[in-house]
């Protein structure tokens, strides 16, 4: 069992599906309303992103979004896709398109493909777009106005070949740490150790292959991390309730000493330095890893300029951002891969706290391991593993979106294989969802017709049931509220259990035949059962969950909400007599035929690598 938090929605043990007595209404039962800002990671823009993205951001921030909506709170949840840096000229030179057209259309690639699993962003917006320019621009010069930012010469890799500096990943090489023979200029891949470009051993072109480089030196702004370390570890000492792996990140970081930080690139693709602030980088423009997590704020506002008038954007804007102007209230959640982790607890916080103003800061960082492909890393670049167009053209987003969340890389790396993912299919969402919804309603429909069953009063067995059913709800409410998310699951599979076991205890199919008011009260418990299920279930796998719904209230059926209130809306809103639609089987087994295909498609155990990849 999770521990208590304390969270939205603490006391919620009301998963009876029986008839009560009047009890509290809805108003008197229903949690304050609080207000939660949740921001994933920014997907990079270079290519269809894989299932270990998704699983390590951006699913699980809709997964908390949506339980958090489904409460009754105020949830603003933004994404965007992050377009700067030299990946992105680098895939729109292969490409042979301009890079901002190349933005622009895998912009919407993974708005579309986002869309498609459910990811349900109140914006998905541009890092490239005028709001976040005009708030990177604000942000440096504050930081310049406070002491933080400093010229330095330093030295940068020049190409001869190519007649260009060649700043972070367009320079790649051995790195000095691991030996791994293609460390980015920036970042090690395999040891995952921050790089200079001018420290690669054997370094060459990312853009020619050229060989023929030259260390010249160059005029950069730099953000003085340095002289911002105490109020930074101060601030991460009031973070007791982090994950541990976020913490021993920070901490790690801390330890080894803040180091100041270069904060602009000798590129054209980006948002130029102004240079009535920075006279001497004129010319530059800013680092990707200085604009991107300020994405987040360009986003909202974005987001804000589209839904009201101009003069009233600042305001709704601050009301999530600023906490002198109504976000003192806002609960900030992040949620991000563990590579991510050093840039949110310390970059990106140098930031907003070195500019001297009162920005919000996250209060809550759900970080997460790596989702592994038979051991190996998915790799856009090396095209292994399963990318989120593959995974759709294959099955429903519910299947993916179920089997990621189960299986979340929370305590340590998980390894996907197709054995294990048929298996969370069949067993799960096949055999216990599925199964108690099509046992019930195919029972119904043979006795009773398209209605539900009239007759009947609660028993024992009801009774036993709506004690089970509260404790497994109370468990998954726990754990949802302290984003364990894996725990969640491992609860939300225990309450569709016990649906089945509670048919297997009242065996309706052999009542029917000796006492038919016994069985309606039976069938119509299971069904209102079946409603609760659809409701729980929404975060994790919306598109049936919705369509449950639907079937068994209409179109026009009210929400019901995921609040104390739950049991006692399920019978009023679903009442003996009512007529509802069968839904048909929720989902299809898979069969081994079927995972022995896409294991060969897709590489498996058997790979040459022997890392699964494609």
């Amino acid at each position: 069992m999770c521990p208590p938090t304390g969270g939205v929605r603490r006391g919620c043990a009301a998963g009876t599906i029986v008839e009560r007595p009047a009890g509290p209404t809805t108003e008197e039962l229903q949690p304050s309303v609080a207000r939660h800002l949740i921001t994933s990671a920014l997907p990079y823009i270079n290519g269809v992103k894989h299932l270990g993205n998704l699983v390590g951001s951006m699913l699980p921030a809709d997964v908390s979004a949506r339980y958090l909506r489904a409460a009754g709170h105020e949830v603003l949840a933004i994404c965007a896709t992050d377009e700067h840096g030299t990946p992105a000229e680098i895939a729109a030179s292969d490409a042979g398109v301009p890079v901002a057209d190349y933005c622009a259309a895998h912009h919407e690639i993974q708005r579309d493909l986002g869309e498609r699993f459910g990811l349900s962003w109140d914006w998905f917006g541009r890092t490239s777009r005028p709001q976040n320019r005009a708030l990177t621009a604000h942000l440096a010069a504050r930081l310049q106005s406070e002491g933080y930012t400093e010229i330095r010469t330093t030295a940068q890799v020049y190409s001869v070949a190519d007649g260009r500096f060649l700043p972070d990943r367009y320079v790649v090489g051995t790195c000095p740490n691991c030996g791994f023979e293609r460390a980015r200029g920036d970042q090690c891949e395999q040891c995952g150790k921050q790089l200079d470009p001018t420290e690669l051993i054997d370094p060459r072109s990312a853009i020619s292959g050229s060989t023929e480089l030259e260390v010249r030196d160059s005029a950069h702004v730099f953000l003085l991390q340095s002289q911002l370390a105490d109020r930074i570890r101060a601030w991460v000492d009031t973070k007791s309730d982090w994950p541990q792996l976020t913490r021993s990140i920070a901490y790690k970081w801390l330890d080894e000493g803040l180091q100041d930080r270069g904060i602009t690139r000798d590129l054209e693709w980006g948002f130029a330095v102004d240079p009535e602030v920075f006279p001497a980088a004129a010319g530059k423009v800013f680092y990707v890893w200085f604009d991107a997590p300020i994405g987040y704020l360009g986003a909202t506002r974005e987001w804000a300029d589209d839904l009201v008038a101009p003069e009233d954007a600042e305001a709704v804007f601050d009301r999530w951002w600023r906490e002198d102007r109504g976000a003192d209230d806002v609960t900030y959640t992040q949620f991000m891969g563990k590579d991510n982790v050093p840039f949110h607890t310390l970059g990106f916080p140098a930031t907003l706290i070195g500019s001297g103003e009162p920005w919000k800061l996250v209060d809550r960082l759900k970080s997460f391991n790596w989702l592994t492909y038979y051991g190996g890393k998915f790799s856009t670049s090396d095209h292994r593993g399963v990318f989120m167009s593959d995974a759709l053209e294959l099955l429903p987003a519910d299947y993916w979106r179920w089997y990621l969340m189960a299986n979340a890389p929370e305590s340590d790396d998980t390894s996907f294989t197709w054995n294990l993912f048929g298996e969370a299919v069949n067993k799960d969402l096949v055999g216990t969802f599925g199964n108690f919804v099509n046992r019930t309603v195919t029972q119904i429909v043979r006795h009773f017709g398209e209605v539900v069953p009239s007759g009947g009063e609660p028993g024992e067995a009801e009774a036993e049931l709506a004690t089970r059913v509260d404790a497994r709800l109370a468990d998954y409410v726990a754990c949802m509220d302290a984003l364990e998310f894996r725990k969640a699951a491992a609860a939300l599979r225990a309450l569709w259990t016990e649906g089945n076991l509670y048919l297997e205890r009242t065996e309706p199919w052999k009542t029917v035949k000796v006492d038919v008011d016994t069985t309606a009260c039976t069938l119509r418990t299971a069904l209102h059962l079946a409603l609760l299920y659809a409701v729980v279930s929404e975060p994790f796998i919306p598109f049936t969950a919705q369509r449950l719904q639907v079937c068994l209230l209409g179109d026009t059926g009210a929400a019901l909400p995921l609040d104390p209130a739950l049991a006692a809306a399920v019978p009023a809103t679903l009442p003996a007599g009512r007529p509802f639609t069968p839904p048909g089987l929720l989902f299809e087994k898979l069969s081994d035929e079927q995972l022995e295909e896409w294991s060969a498609r897709f590489g498996g155990a058997d790979s040459p690598d022997g890392t699964g990849g494609a």
